[in-house]
């Protein structure tokens, strides 16, 4: 009897020290191998990530939901953790955007956490680079005042002409900071009051608060850590949010010029962590003052430009991918769309969208071209290989090749790569929302526009089962932007989106002489559209790849005359007529 206790008791004890192995990230063993204290991120169970919230709802009321929501989740199920991390005096942060805290324990500590039952998983706090770029000095440094190529090939000076200038929109950005009081940001940065005076509260916040691991000691940030006032360690982040919001008296750079823009640091001179990105997007969502506090989501801004990617042989760690992902999905629940640079590994072909964020589905992934309207021999091409998902990426694809911008203590330079194509899709979402702003926080209702209004482009790679001939292929996504008519759109369904009647279809305009959009009621989906003549002939028809909130047909070619439609959902279909001009 005692031999047979012995040996369940064994079997037990076996089990248990499976079952905790297999919660811990393998990178953390090879560390705490080389160190007695190693910084770590501990994933709860019990997480709230959110998707679709009712269209009805505004920017606000959605921010704060999933804010109230996400912060009540954390509360609760951390608190016995916190409270034993606070009476041991060990150093740790809680973040409530995903369900999860970075602690720096011992090893012991750290397989007593992955034990707990409360707890899914512990993870390696990775090292992550930011994208690479290349700088083009063979161009001429100025250009008098004259908007720049990328911002004239996709026509938003023709928005400006309009009147849409990004007035009324905030755009956010978390990169290697910003060198904010530049001529050309200093007066579109949110903080800014007057020449000589600004507050950063709920404008600045800097994630950096020691070297990052890649860094010894010795070699410290020449910005500084934890900085109350925004400051460039390296020049990428100035570079960026230049193409988005920058312009004075001699320089035109940036696509929406009187948007105002907020910022993060995330990466220590190129290089950040998980837990660096997930307290910039927690900020974000709900930005505080300069003591951390007071966080309030009604300060977000209405577009993220992420122009920062993580590779696996660049040190990403595929354990923390869930991670990220969450975030993203619950920042875009939130109402903020979360603009996402492709990556720079075209080179490899097809399948070379492989980093977070870039390859999630929430994600809105931008490659890069050049001044002759062709991709970008560096941007990453799809469909998405590394989670067996084969999801289409990227998106779209915006100008990246030779793009001039501010940098870091007042000069200009041409950089090249799709860090550079993703902030004239911020811009662009800036635009939109500047013509109408009843769209903020319709967050797939802006992709779909963006998508749908793209200028069609296509390549001879053959990428799996989608040829680059198809709209969308995986090597120019929808397209290349065009701001002219993705604006012109989004006027066009203006009175619509005011409408509070969220249980019907909307098919504007009718009578149509072009392009129509359908537009999806409430928590539903287009799959399907085709057109029939008068006498129920059918004359035109679009299978939709993957379920669309909105979907733009065009019917130019069809004689003037009476038509009806039938559009397909997910579980029934809907009819109507429809006057063609």
């Amino acid at each position: 009897m005692r031999n047979f206790v012995l040996t369940v008791l064994m079997s037990i004890s076996t089990m248990w020290a499976t079952a905790q192995a297999s919660k811990i990230d393998p990178r953390l063993t090879e560390r705490f191998a080389v160190s007695t204290h190693v910084e770590y991120i501990v994933l709860m169970k019990d997480r709230a990530v959110f998707n679709r919230l009712p269209s009805s709802w505004t920017k606000i009321q959605r921010g704060s939901f999933v804010y109230n929501n996400l912060l009540a989740k954390a509360s609760k199920t951390q608190a016995e953790i916190i409270g034993l991390l606070r009476q041991r005096a060990i150093p740790h942060r809680s973040f409530y955007v995903t369900n999860a805290i970075s602690v720096t324990t011992d090893r012991k500590t750290m397989e007593e956490l992955a034990a707990r039952s409360d707890v899914e998983t512990v993870m390696d706090n990775t090292p992550l680079r930011m994208l690479d770029y290349t700088v083009d000095r063979s161009q001429p440094a100025s250009r008098g005042g004259e908007p720049e190529w990328g911002l004239k090939m996709i026509k938003a000076d023709s928005v400006w002409e309009m009147g849409y200038t990004g007035q009324g929109v905030v755009i956010g950005g978390q990169d290697t900071g910003y060198d904010w009081d530049l001529s050309p940001l200093k007066t579109k940065y949110r903080g800014y009051i007057d020449s000589t005076t600004a507050d950063h509260n709920y404008n600045w916040h800097d994630a950096i608060h020691k070297n990052n691991p890649v860094y010894p000691d010795s070699l410290k940030n020449s910005c500084g850590y934890s900085l109350p006032v925004p400051c460039d360690d390296n020049t990428h982040g100035t570079h960026t949010m230049g193409t988005m919001v920058g312009s004075d008296q001699d320089n035109s750079i940036g696509v929406a010029p009187d948007a105002r823009w907020i910022g993060c640091r995330n990466m220590d001179r190129g290089w950040g962590q998980p837990t660096t990105y997930i307290e910039c997007f927690e900020w974000l969502l709900a930005p505080y003052d300069l003591n951390g506090m007071n966080a309030d989501p009604g300060m977000a801004p209405h577009v993220i430009n992420n122009s920062w990617y993580c590779s696996t042989d660049e040190g990403c760690n595929p354990a923390n991918f869930i991670l990220m992902e969450e975030v993203v999905n619950n920042l875009k629940a939130a109402g903020i769309v979360v603009v996402v640079s492709a990556g720079n590994s075209g080179w490899e072909g097809c399948g070379s969208v492989t980093g977070p964020p870039a390859f999630f589905e929430g994600s809105f992934s931008v490659g890069a071209t050049d001044s002759n309207d062709n991709i970008a021999g560096f941007s990453s091409r799809g469909p998405v290989v590394i989670d067996s998902s084969l999801r289409l990426k990227p998106n779209v694809s915006a100008p990246g090749v030779g793009v001039r911008s501010v940098v870091k203590g007042g000069g200009f330079a041409f950089f090249n790569g799709t860090s550079m194509a993703g902030p004239h899709v911020a811009g662009l979402v800036g635009l939109i929302l500047s013509a109408n702003p009843a769209l903020a926080g319709k967050v797939e209702l802006i992709e779909d526009i963006i998508e749908q209004t793209a200028v069609p482009r296509t390549d001879t790679t053959m990428c799996g089962n989608v040829p680059g001939t198809s709209i969308p292929n995986p090597v120019y996504g929808f397209g290349r932007v065009n701001a002219m008519t993705a604006v012109t759109r989004a006027l066009e369904i203006a009175s619509q989106t005011q409408d509070t009647d969220n249980s019907r279809l909307y098919v504007y305009p009718n009578p149509v002489s072009g392009l129509v959009t359908f537009t999806a009621p409430d928590k539903e989906e287009i799959s399907k559209v085709e057109i029939f003549s008068a006498a129920g002939t059918l004359v035109k028809r679009q299978d939709i790849s993957g379920l669309r909130s909105l979907f733009i047909m065009d019917l130019s070619g069809l004689p003037a005359g009476l038509y009806y439609y039938r559009v397909q959902f997910k579980n029934r279909s809907q009819a109507g007529k429809l006057v063609k001009h």
